[in-house]
């Protein structure tokens, strides 16, 4: 198992859930909740830091990059939505597009794909189960996301001694749906996605 922190990303088409491990990378934990193409809700200013010029201010992409700086990231993980044959829609293209601007922001920090597959459905049923509130709280799931996609990627790596999922740069999509299709699962805000799923993921996340 490599050492050092990793951040995990949960891409939806508002809200952007982030997580991040332990050096060790043995637990994944929330860290906050970025609107895409706004500001952070209700948390402390990041650091600035440089990053490629971009066309027009981007909040969202700038507080990850300040993440991936703040707690010396080796590797940001972003979960890849597909449907439930495997296939790739409109959301993994999403995905794959967010994860393509994060990447030229954090240079030379490498980007990785784990599927996702039903880490939205696992992070409200475990919040359910916590007594939280899913529909008042809606970016805690997103942060609760983003730790079963990164947990489920350390369980990966500790397992099989080899880094999860594929490079963003080797990259390419599985059995692509063209874009006329009718999707398999209707895509919420951050869609419902399936990965290796753990028991023991940290969702004590906090619901401002």
């Amino acid at each position: 198992m490599r050492s050092g922190v990793r951040l995990g990303i949960d891409v939806g088409s508002v809200r952007v859930g982030v997580a991040r491990s332990d050096p060790a990378g043995m637990l994944a934990t929330p860290v906050r909740t970025v609107r895409r193409n706004g500001k952070v809700a209700k948390v402390a200013k990041a650091p600035k830091v440089s990053s490629p010029p971009v066309d027009g201010p981007r909040p969202d992409l700038d507080e990850i990059a300040a993440l991936v700086v703040e707690h010396d990231v080796i590797e940001v993980i972003v979960g890849l939505p597909r449907g439930l044959s495997g296939n790739e829609g409109a959301a993994a293209k999403a995905a794959r597009s967010y994860a393509q601007e994060i990447e030229n922001r954090i240079r030379p920090v490498p980007v990785r794909f784990v599927d996702e597959r039903l880490s939205t459905v696992s992070a409200q049923r475990s919040l359910r189960e916590a007594g939280v509130s899913t529909r008042k709280h809606r970016p805690v799931v997103d942060q609760a996301a983003a730790v079963v996609i990164l947990q489920s990627a350390l369980d990966a790596e500790r397992a099989s001694g080899r880094a999860p999922g594929t490079a963003l740069t080797d990259s390419v999509p599985e059995n692509p749906v063209p874009e006329n299709a009718v999707p398999e699962n209707p895509v919420s805000e951050n869609p419902v996605t399936d990965c290796p799923l753990s028991g023991d993921v940290a969702l004590e996340v906090d619901p401002r």
